[in-house]
């Protein structure tokens, strides 16, 4: 079997490498890809948007599946552009539709969902220009601080969390004039939940689903979770607070609710879900959904998964995932990310990579990496660059693992946090 991957950063090079251990594939095809998933398939220059670019390579290599990687092709309705066509219609799609990609696409329509089918979130108001009024009287019933999200897709920048009235009112109306586009022209305003947060993920075929390993990230740049947030500085898996009570509530108040929702709304999904969760006090509350794995958890989960991934995905193709088993490894996962200096604001491309093949013991994902092809050497051209992933039995070890390796990687102005998984070994200790 042929199959086509999605996307270019550190969760398709994940994919990619996890992929190539399955004996059922054939060839790997990944659009357009990096450097690193250039190890494991063949990049194609074509842009995921481009749907009928995507449809002729389709064709062109025979593909039986396409896994759809980033969250815009799949908001943007690429799994029904192939039901919808004669010769694409039977190319299994790992992703929802269109519609099911609201869940992610439109933060309005995930929070009514919530509403709908009694999911655990923080209590909210959507806004708009026509009723800014009622916003700006909302936020004045809440306590600081406040959170406000552009209802549309903001490359992972549209959640402002502001600490006084005047600035969150102030915000509301920059947001809503086009603060971030056209993603703000509508505002959810959230209660804020003080607590931890965790990712959970779960694969499923629309009525049946599987759970995958939970994982914690680091969004902030700075050590001790400072300064501005990021695409994501690392992530641990599991996490040690979420322990088998917890879990049994999170399915039954969160994740079986919501596969049942999907299915009672006739909405079409088949593919994962990310749950972005908190814990306050020992119960778990939805702060987001997202319709694809999370990055960089992705390369902190997948490596602990030990089972056939490929089976894991196909079953979920045929509505089969009842029958499937998946086999998680006990050791903890720790992934440190490797940024471009000045990331997440302004940073240099292009700058030469070293070190990649002097690391051991651990595995090594790119996410903002090229090939120059004159010179035959690996670049940086994101501000995310390599993401390093350890595992050990012991939490501790796990991160200093990943710790040493990262330190073997250099390019110019290369930054990372080393305090990636210190809360969790310090809960550990508790």
């Amino acid at each position: 079997m042929n199959i086509l991957l999605l996307g270019s950063g550190g969760r398709e090079n994940a994919l990619a490498w996890k992929l190539k251990q399955s004996s059922a594939i054939k060839k790997i095809f990944i659009a357009p890809g990096n450097a690193g998933t250039a190890l494991y398939g063949t990049n194609l220059p074509v842009d995921t948007i481009d749907f009928e670019q995507i449809r002729y390579i389709c064709i062109e290599n025979n593909i039986s599946m396409v896994v759809v990687g980033p969250e815009v092709p799949l908001v943007a309705g690429i799994t029904d552009f192939f039901q919808n066509d004669i010769v694409l219609k039977d190319i299994a799609v790992i992703g929802p539709s269109s519609q099911g990609a609201m869940l992610e696409g439109r933060k309005a329509f995930a929070k009514s969902f919530m509403l709908r089918h009694n999911i655990p979130t923080a209590g909210y108001k959507s806004i708009t220009n026509e009723n800014l009024k009622e916003g700006l009287e909302f936020l004045k019933t809440l306590k600081p601080p406040y959170v406000l999200k552009a209802n549309g897709l903001a490359a992972g920048k549209g959640v402002l969390i502001l600490q006084t009235l005047e600035e969150a009112s102030r915000e509301l109306q920059a947001m809503l004039a086009g603060k971030f586009g056209k993603a703000s022209h509508e505002v959810v305003i959230e209660e804020f939940l003080k607590g931890v947060e965790l990712s959970s993920f779960v694969i499923t075929d629309g009525k049946n689903y599987k759970l995958l390993p939970s994982a914690k990230d680091y969004k902030r740049i700075g050590e001790g979770d400072t300064g501005p947030n990021t695409g994501g500085m690392g992530a641990v898996s599991p996490v040690v607070f979420a322990d088998k009570q917890f879990m049994e509530k999170v399915i039954s108040r969160v994740i079986e609710p919501t596969i049942k929702g999907l299915e009672a709304e006739n909405i079409d999904y088949k593919g994962f879900i990310f749950f972005g969760l908190m814990n306050v006090k020992g119960d778990p509350f939805v702060i987001e959904y997202n319709v694809r794995l999370g990055d960089p958890e992705t390369e902190c989960i997948l490596p602990r998964i030990t089972s056939d991934f490929f089976a894991l995905l196909d079953a979920c193709a045929n509505q089969k995932l009842g029958d499937c088993k998946i086999q998680i490894d006990d050791r903890y996962a720790v992934t440190v990310m490797l940024v471009s200096g000045g990331y997440p604001d302004e940073y240099k491309k292009g700058k030469s990579i070293s070190g990649l093949d002097a690391v051991s013991d651990c595995v090594v994902f790119h996410a903002g990496t090229t090939i120059d092809l004159k010179n035959e050497t690996i670049k940086t051209s994101g501000g995310r660059v390599i993401a390093v992933t350890a595992l050990d039995f012991s939490l501790q070890d796990a991160k200093q693992k990943a710790m040493a390796n990262a330190l073997k990687i250099k390019f110019e102005d290369c930054y990372h946090r080393s305090d990636i998984a210190d809360d969790l070994i310090k809960y550990r200790t508790i």
